[in-house]
């Protein structure tokens, strides 16, 4: 009972105050082609990617592969840059903490502070690898924290990247969403708490076509956010109305954060977007006209602050995955441009924009929290 009376106190009072503006970041994701899709075409130059980024406003590039070459090209750009280390150095990572410094002398040393680095993702979804690199984790952020600390880098921050549907157990009403044990308690808290203590962000990924997909009672201009008549969620226990899937499944990580005591810490959105072909003839709403659709709705959404989020703050930053369609049969075409880099979507991106948020946490929260533990 302790318990209900807690999530019920926790959740009204995420949803009550209205607050301040905050601004939310655009980015792009960047994925290097691999050796097996270089083979079909020319590896794009560097330093066109980097201008293409520029002209398309996007003020941050998520960059998986964190090839030098791509790195390099930014340099004097003002792109912030986030650059990713893939699973398989997890283990390696963890037990090594010199392996950690290697890996900085490669990809950050020759092109900081020129190159605006700004986070380093340890592992993207380790929850989804084969074998479990989760029990990895955390030691290799630290290492790598500890590498950049000796290196007197202070201003790169360190994270990890998680999919929404590896991490969170129910999506509506967001205001029941929980981390998935034993996860949550394992793994999830104390990283959690290792991103309070060195102020990084928590990163996870939201497709809401995956989830539209996965779920028949959903409609389509829910997803894509569409205001149709009647074209809404309402949470009964925090009062909020949903009028689209993007906010509901980005307070269900707001949700389970708070329960599991992390109230403060800054969220990104590291992937989403829609497709514009499926790997198959199932994937029957993966067509461009759906994809210009989600991405314009997205863009208004963030543009005219529409309540985004529970939190007052907001969500900090939202990539949009992806910036180039890759090549080769079967893949399912992300990219906001084609391989020539020429538009697919009429869509004006910019950089920011300032967003009315859902109010924050207040100590009346803590203090609640502190006295409903003793019932």
């Amino acid at each position: 009972m302790a318990s209900f009376f807690f999530t019920f106190s926790l959740v009204f009072q995420l949803s009550l105050f209205h607050g301040s503006s905050s601004l939310t970041t655009i980015g792009i994701t960047y994925t290097s082609p691999t050796t097996t899709t270089a083979a079909n075409a020319p590896p794009l130059p560097p330093e066109r990617i980097a201008s293409t980024v520029t002209s398309l406003n996007f003020q941050a590039v998520c960059l998986p592969g964190a090839d030098p070459s791509i790195i390099r090209a930014f340099a004097y750009t003002n792109t912030s840059l986030l650059l990713s280390i893939p699973n398989i150095l997890v283990p390696p990572l963890a037990s090594n903490s010199s392996l950690a410094l290697g890996w900085l002398y490669r990809h950050v040393l020759p092109f900081y502070p020129r190159s605006r680095i700004s986070l380093i993702l340890v592992g993207n979804d380790v929850f989804d690898s084969t074998p479990d690199f989760s029990p990895f984790l955390l030691p290799a952020m630290r290492n790598v924290y500890l590498a950049l600390c000796d290196l007197g880098i202070n201003k790169v921050l360190v994270s990890t990247t998680f999919s929404f549907y590896n991490i969170i157990t129910m999506s509506f009403p967001p205001s029941s969403a929980r981390f998935e044990e034993p996860a949550g308690s394992l793994v999830l808290k104390p990283l959690l708490q290792f991103l309070d203590d060195t102020n990084s962000s928590f990163l996870v990924n939201l497709y809401p076509y995956n989830m539209y997909r996965l779920y028949s009672e959903i409609p389509l201009g829910f997803a894509l956010f569409q205001d149709f008549p009647f074209n809404f969620r309402d949470d009964l226990v925090t009062g909020v109305r949903y009028k689209n899937l993007f906010d509901m499944m980005a307070d269900s990580v707001v949700s389970a954060m708070a329960v599991a005591g992390h109230v403060n810490t800054l969220i990104i959105v590291a992937k989403t977007g829609w497709p514009s072909s499926g790997a198959d003839s199932g994937e029957v709403e993966a067509t461009r006209g759906y994809a210009e659709m989600y991405l314009k709705g997205l863009v208004a959404h963030l543009r005219y602050g529409l309540g985004m989020s529970l939190r007052k703050e907001g969500i900090a930053e939202v990539y949009i995955y992806e910036l180039v369609d890759k090549e080769g049969k079967g893949n399912i075409s992300w990219g906001i441009l084609h391989q020539n880099l020429t538009k697919k979507y009429k869509v004006e991106f910019s950089g920011g924009f300032k967003i009315g948020r859902f109010g924050g946490l207040l100590m009346f929260v803590a203090v609640h929290f502190s006295i409903l533990l003793c019932i």
